[in-house]
């Protein structure tokens, strides 16, 4: 049955009535993965991949709706008072400094140390990030009593290793972003998502614009993908706000777990 569904993968029109169906509910899973949680845009390499793409274009094309279903969501989050604008500006520079950074480490570097360690490092912030759902606790405690809106050297610092990873190799930094916003400016988990989606649309356009330039973006799929990113994003955004922190917590925390499971297994096959 995969090797039927490969083949068709691979030998489908474009244009054809399944290969656009396939494309646009893969793709509104990718924007609604991505909007709550993150890390579904592998969902979008596995796709184009299979579709026959090399890596380089795949990677390419699906910044075209990564950049529009952060449109989408950051404009729905700011009408709901959930996006601070000002502070996300901030969050992103060092995060877009960072990007450029690490793009330029990935040409040199091998990726698996990074992987490996953030593997490690993900389902601890993740306990964290449980632990801090309750307002009793020490450690919501801790949070409360360290965190501000400032964002000091420290701050600009971490923000700027996370941008480094996200130029480096783009797997969870989504994640860090949220992890980032929570621990350092003691967000909820829908305002800590706010910062997370304006910050990746700030630095992503850096990014497609060197894949433009090198030819490598397929822009037929590229365009109906987005259409289901848009619409996933939409969606999620909507649910996201409805069901409120305490379930989109558990949400995140099984995405980083499924993900570092993912990051060490890689290095073994």
């Amino acid at each position: 049955m995969f090797n039927n569904i490969y083949e068709y993968l691979g030998s489908a029109e474009i244009y054809s009535a399944g290969m656009i169906t396939i494309l646009i509910l893969t793709g509104f899973a990718v924007g609604f993965i991505n909007t709550i949680a993150g890390m579904a845009s592998a969902l979008s390499y596995a796709l184009f991949m299979a579709m026959g793409m090399p890596i380089n274009v795949a990677n390419g094309t699906t910044r075209i709706g990564i950049i529009a279903q952060f449109t989408v969501s950051s404009t729905l989050f700011k009408k709901q008072g959930l996006l601070d604008v000002n502070l996300a500006w901030r969050v992103g520079i060092p995060v877009t400094i960072g990007s450029i950074i690490g793009a330029q480490l990935a040409a040199v570097v091998n990726p698996r140390a990074m992987e490996i360690t953030m593997g490690i490092v993900l389902p601890i912030m993740a306990v964290l990030l449980l632990l801090n759902q309750k307002k009793e606790g020490r450690f919501r405690r801790f949070i409360d009593n360290n965190s501000s809106q400032t964002l000091t050297p420290f701050k600009f610092f971490v923000f700027l290793f996370i941008g480094i990873y996200g130029g480096f190799t783009h797997a969870g930094v989504g994640i860090l972003l949220i992890f980032g916003s929570i621990f350092l400016f003691g967000m909820d988990m829908l305002k800590a998502n706010g910062i997370k989606q304006f910050a990746v649309l700030m630095y992503t356009p850096l990014a497609l614009f060197i894949f433009i330039k090198h030819g490598q973006v397929n822009w037929p799929v590229a365009i109906i993908f987005a259409i289901g990113n848009v619409s996933g994003a939409t969606v999620a955004s909507l649910v996201a706000i409805k069901w409120g922190v305490k379930i989109i917590n558990y949400l995140v925390a099984t995405a980083v777990f499924t993900m570092s499971f993912w990051l060490i297994y890689k290095q073994f096959i």
